[in-house]
């Protein structure tokens, strides 16, 4: 099975992510929030909590911020009103976006992501039409040096993988959804760290960019639409070539 990744590879998307930290933590807590105050706030007996703050540790959120966003959650019967949204779309010679929200103000949030689309020359489309495009899979990406291959494939399949290889600095490894926190704790107990951890939207048939005029308006897009408050992830069937990443990257340092 080949192999994906989000918007952008994965050194990237982490340097990015580095740069805008207070954001991402705060898209973090929110989510924290919200699966606390629905499922409680014991992750060993709320799945969708354990998974988040996994998620939240691999982005060295601390643990103070992850507590005290759980600790809210349980008790701000507030939280309950953000709503989960996923707005489709297409964006830059037909690539299928996918933008989770999760938002009080339905209106607001719609409103604001239709302008992120119509500003960088895309499109919002209907419930359904970019979806299927997609599949919620468990992706994991472990630093090379924390574990050699055949170790780290070993552990993966016996405790639920799909697949593993090697992407750059890291191994990715793929799972199913409702295999991912299995695969996340067998590495815990083996003292294996991953670098990045989450469950995400994976498109079945990547679409290749190899034009930087077309890969910077692509990055363009992806950023103003997740400096967007509601929005908390972005997922698009595209995959930038990575010299084309590397000469942005050093375009931006």
């Amino acid at each position: 099975m080949a192999g994906h990744s989000k918007w952008a590879n994965t050194k990237h998307r982490k340097a990015r992510a580095d740069a805008k930290r207070g954001k991402i933590f705060s898209k973090l807590a929110k989510e924290l929030m919200v699966a606390a105050r629905l499922g409680g706030g014991d992750p060993a007996a709320n799945t969708a909590l354990r998974m988040l703050i996994q998620k939240a540790r691999s982005y060295n959120m601390p643990s103070d911020n992850i507590d005290r966003a759980v600790k809210k959650g349980s008790g701000d019967q507030g939280s309950a009103a953000l709503e989960e949204i996923t707005y489709e779309g297409y964006i830059s010679s037909g690539i299928a976006v996918l933008v989770c929200v999760l938002t009080d103000n339905r209106n607001r949030s719609v409103s604001e992501v239709r302008q992120v689309f119509t500003k960088h020359g895309g499109t919002m489309a209907g419930l359904g039409a970019v979806a299927h495009m997609f599949q919620r899979k468990g992706q994991i990406f472990v630093p090379a040096d924390a574990a050699d291959e055949e170790t780290l494939l070993e552990l993966a399949l016996n405790s639920g993988a799909e697949a593993l290889q090697r992407d750059g600095d890291s191994y990715e490894i793929l799972t199913e959804s409702t295999a991912y926190m299995a695969v996340v704790d067998a590495l815990e107990s083996a003292s294996i760290t991953p670098s990045s951890s989450e469950l995400a939207y994976l498109a079945d048939i990547e679409v290749p960019v190899t034009d930087q005029t077309q890969a910077e308006s692509l990055m363009k897009f992806f950023d103003a639409m997740e400096d967007l408050d509601d929005v908390q992830n972005v997922y698009a069937n595209c995959s930038i070539d990575d010299e084309i990443m590397d000469a942005m990257a050093a375009a931006e340092s």
